[in-house]
């Protein structure tokens, strides 16, 4: 199987010296095992971006100059801040619809930018029973080239941490303080490692361009027995993000925001996004979600690669249900996998909207 797991990931920041050497080696003999020549090789640079965290807790608190350096190094590297345009411009697809989620607590926010085009989810759905209309499906079952929407958007990790430009993709989910993403927790979290400390968001990413600014972390949220053991049945995380230079900006009043629904009835209609490892535009494929457990998704489509995995799973093409990764890491050559959004996901959830 071909997993849709990132390879590799960061390490610790410069201010925990004393740590990272600890890291180093406690962790070392099992890296070198993992990853072989290679990865020792870029282990200094791993262990400079990653950082324990609360494990208990399966949080950590991003450090600003850590997400300042990691923006600054990323444009001045290919990416670079341009005007966002419209579908007159480059053909971007409208926001999505800024509305609360669905079976969680908090207030809800005025709408924001226009949905995709679509059909509206039936109403029944919200509830969180039966089918509601959505896109059809591809046909044949495979990923195809997609439009860049601006609430969809290519993770980065930017340095010398044995990944490649962007390893991940993640969301604009609602919520009350209109700055949270949801990605899969293998994308900011590994074993031993940690947290990633070099993060950065770009929402409506496509051939080099952040149309919508480029977002780092304040605060990463997974969940504890994911921190613990990377439990596939746990593969989500919450990142709160801000815009460096620009204090008190909104992501979702930029980009827009999905709603997300826990506790969905399946099979729904559903449509599945993100990015390739080193792709320029995202990839999309409209399928079916069905239960390939209590805790799993499956949604049968071929060729959705690595670099994926984090990005959403839409009902309807418009709730947020999932994310892409949870068994097998993300599926393998036909198929992709998510976790349920059931308790565990809500309450996740809203300790990421409470954390200051």
């Amino acid at each position: 199987m071909v997993s849709k797991r990132p390879g590799r990931s960061a390490g610790h920041p410069r201010r925990a010296r004393p740590r990272r050497v600890r890291l180093l080696a406690g962790a070392g003999g099992v890296l070198l095992a993992a990853g072989g020549a290679a990865y020792a090789w870029g282990l200094p640079g791993i262990l400079a971006h990653s950082a324990a965290g609360d494990r208990a807790r399966g949080s950590y608190a991003a450090d600003a100059a850590d997400g300042d350096r990691a923006a600054a190094a990323l444009l001045a590297g290919a990416v670079r801040e341009v005007p966002a345009a419209g579908p007159s411009g480059q053909g971007e697809a409208s926001g999505p619809a800024a509305s609360g989620p669905t079976g969680a607590a908090g207030p809800t926010e005025p709408p924001g930018p226009a949905e995709p085009p679509g059909p509206a989810e039936a109403p029944g759905a919200a509830a969180g029973g039966g089918q509601s209309p959505g896109p059809a499906s591809s046909g044949p079952l495979a990923a195809r080239p997609a439009v860049a929407e601006p609430a969809v958007g290519a993770l980065f990790s930017p340095g010398e941490d044995g990944d490649g430009a962007h390893h991940c993709s993640g969301v604009v989910v609602h919520a009350p303080g209109g700055d949270l993403v949801a990605t899969a927790a293998h994308c900011v979290h590994r074993p031993v490692l940690g947290f990633r400390t070099n993060l950065v968001f770009v929402p409506g990413y496509r051939d080099g361009q952040a149309p919508h600014g480029v977002w780092v972390p304040t605060r990463i949220d997974v969940d504890p027995r994911w921190a613990a053991s990377q439990d596939p049945d746990h593969d989500i995380a919450f990142l709160r993000v801000r815009r460096p230079g620009r204090p008190g900006e909104r992501l979702e009043d930029t980009a827009g925001a999905y709603p997300v629904r826990f506790g969905a009835g399946l099979p729904l209609p559903a449509r599945l996004a993100g990015y390739p490892g080193g792709a320029e535009r995202p990839l999309d494929c409209s399928t079916t979600a069905v239960a390939e457990s209590a805790t799993q998704l499956r949604l049968d489509c071929a060729d959705v690669p690595n670099g994926t995995s984090g990005g959403p799973v839409l009902a309807g093409g418009r709730t947020l249900i999932g994310v892409i990764g949870g068994r097998d890491g993300g599926g393998d050559e036909w198929t992709s996998y998510s976790i349920r959004f059931g308790d565990a996901a809500r309450e996740l959830y809203e300790r990421a909207t409470r954390s200051g």
